[in-house]
């Protein structure tokens, strides 16, 4: 039977100051290679944090593909998936957005594609819990998202390819319920205009291209202090990049990963990096990655 290939983006979220509204597409990804059967369901996994992912009913890109059907009320006589891994599990890098899309992107396509595009941010956004890794992983780029009366509202916006993130990828991982039960329920109104200012600079700097205000831009108050405790290093980890020439540095996602922007010196502020989260004994590696415009592709199979 006709199959397709899905190859969905890796996300980084909050950027710094864009809390849970705020993400970006980076060159690392995973496929997920989709075909219905005769019967069953029959799911491999290979590839980066193979161990770590269920093979069977309960994995994300599996319980994301038989929510597309559920809606769409199309029936599978049975469904193969072969899930190649690139992206790193619990580091902050958008893993479980990504299986998410990638599950649906593929549902659609054996369904005929009866979903648009909104259609599959709301099935990807309600099991995830909110757009902000979503958007990208799916449409690629910068995107500012967020939901209003039941409706996701989002923006995409195209970055230069002059602009490189370089990632910081500590060897453990953080679950992003334990980052999250970190932080307050309330903050105070003088931080709460700090990540304002913050967030405006940010996408102003992204879309104009005025990179300088990274450093500003990425700058946070709401979410980055809390999580600090969790991950050894972060704030010496940031400082570094910026000194040796970052625009602007920050926690990806919910971590534990650090991000850096930078248009040079791309595998210096790596080292750095990664020699600043090793003084407080934390194993890491680095990577530069591209930021990806394109979001998900499908090709047949």
């Amino acid at each position: 039977m006709t199959g397709f290939s899905v190859k969905v983006p890796s996300t980084t979220g909050n950027l710094g100051s864009g809390f849970d509204c705020v993400g970006m597409a980076l060159g690392l990804h995973n496929t997920v290679q989709a075909r219905e059967t005769s019967t069953g369901l029959w799911v491999e996994i290979e590839g980066e944090g193979a161990s770590l992912v269920p093979a069977d009913a309960s994995n994300l890109c599996v319980k994301a593909a038989y929510a597309v059907f559920d809606r769409t009320g199309y029936r599978p006589t049975g469904l193969h998936f072969k899930l190649r891994h690139a992206i790193p599990v619990s580091r902050g890098l958008g893993s479980s957005g990504v299986a998410i899309v990638a599950g649906a992107v593929a549902a659609n396509e054996i369904a005929g594609r009866p979903l648009d595009t909104a259609g599959l941010l709301r099935i990807c956004s309600d099991l995830e819990g909110h757009p902000d890794n979503v958007v990208p992983s799916l449409l690629g780029g910068l995107s500012i998202s967020g939901e209003r009366d039941g409706v996701i509202v989002y923006r995409t916006f195209e970055i230069p390819v002059n602009l490189m993130a370089v990632v910081a990828i500590p060897e453990f991982t953080l679950d992003t319920k334990v980052a999250r039960g970190a932080l307050p329920s309330n903050v105070s109104l003088s931080d709460a205009v700090f990540n304002l200012c913050s967030v405006g600079l940010l996408v102003g700097a992204l879309v104009s291209g005025d990179y300088g205000l990274l450093r500003h831009g990425m700058a946070d108050r709401l979410h980055q202090p809390y999580r600090k405790p969790l991950i050894p290093g972060l704030g010496n980890v940031i400082e570094a990049a910026l000194d040796t020439g970052a625009h602007g540095a920050a926690l990806s996602g919910a971590g534990p990963t650090a991000i850096a922007l930078s248009t040079q010196n791309h595998r210096e502020i790596g080292e750095a990096m990664v020699s600043a989260f090793a003084q407080s004994g934390v194993e890491s590696h680095f990577r530069i990655l591209a930021i990806d415009n394109d979001g998900t592709t499908v090709s047949p199979l």
